[in-house]
């Protein structure tokens, strides 16, 4: 069993910045994915970001490329997400995830085995 916490969601106005973190517990590290997901109101949930927690391997949605920065502090157990030159578009609730499924389902939220509560992440114009 895996248990995931988020924290650093909040309202914050266009072009302002918010890190948000996922602290996992539970069962072991060594070989896995975690990503980070979002879903807005009325729309299906979509990929944000993800890292292989080996390799560190980064991988991003074209809609936060260049804005957005995955990150992991292996010792905490701990994946954040820097996100800057935020946008309303990016207004969602925002999900981290862990995957033993490898990289190349990365993308797929079915393939996701465990998953935090979500943290709502509000952008004003």
């Amino acid at each position: 069993q895996v248990q995931l916490v988020e924290s650093g969601g909040g309202l914050v106005q266009a072009g302002g910045s918010l890190r948000l973190s996922c602290a996992a517990s539970g069962r072991t590290f060594s070989s896995y994915v975690m990503g980070w997901f979002r879903q807005a109101p009325g729309k299906e949930r979509e990929f944000v970001a993800a890292i292989t927690w080996s390799g560190g391997n980064t991988y991003y949605a074209d809609s936060v490329k260049g804005r957005f920065t995955i990150s992991r502090d292996n010792a905490k157990n701990t994946v954040y997400l820097q996100a800057n030159s935020l946008k309303p578009e990016d207004t969602a609730v925002y999900y981290c995830a862990v995957s033993y499924s490898g990289s190349y389902y990365l993308r797929d939220d079915r393939r996701y085995d465990y998953w935090g509560q979500g943290t709502q992440v509000t952008v004003s114009s």
